[in-house]
């Protein structure tokens, strides 16, 4: 009794497909799907997602070589996306900007690996504005930069913008959270 019932709308299904599309367009789509298929685990997310978490691989080389105990050292973990004077050299600290000096509003962020955890995090980077470059302790880590055309991952530009004193003096890595 049931199998008539499946029967039918398998008929019904069938017959509501051919009514709606031609021959020629069933075998073009076919075709396509028979083209396209063996591109897909070529696509970079592939290749990603198909690295163990934590394995080697799928780290950069500023991940290889992060530390997290001193944090006036260009390979502190947080630095992964960092280009600037560190706060941390110059009277600041990672995420605080020194004396006489402010944070600008706007940012660049960067996604940095913790080696004692394993974990990806988003750090926010600001310039910390005001007085005159603080001359000790400069990074560039371009560690997964892009260009310029994203600016809010760029780290290249000057982010002193919407304060008193568009003087840069250093930069910060704020810890957002895990990404």
């Amino acid at each position: 009794m049931k199998a008539v019932g499946i029967d039918r709308f398998a008929e019904q299904l069938t017959r509501g497909l051919a009514s709606r599309t031609s021959r020629r367009s069933l075998v073009s789509r076919l075709g396509a799907l028979a083209v396209a298929a063996p591109v897909f685990p070529l696509l970079p997310v592939s290749r990603a997602a198909a690295q163990p978490p934590g394995s080697i691989e799928g780290k950069t080389a500023f991940a290889r070589a992060a530390q997290t105990s001193d944090d006036t050292k260009c390979d502190y973990w947080r630095y992964c996306a960092i280009d600037g004077t560190l706060c941390s050299c110059c009277g600041g600290g990672v995420s605080t900007c020194p004396p006489g000096t402010e944070p600008a509003p706007t940012s660049w962020v960067g996604s940095c690996i913790n080696p004692e955890s394993g974990k990806a995090f988003l750090v926010s980077y600001h310039d910390c504005c005001g007085t005159v470059i603080c001359p000790q302790c400069y990074c560039a880590s371009s560690d997964r930069e892009t260009q310029s055309y994203r600016p809010q991952s760029n780290d290249d530009i000057v982010w002193c913008f919407g304060l008193e004193s568009m003087q840069y003096h250093c930069s910060l890595a704020v810890l957002v959270g895990e990404a």
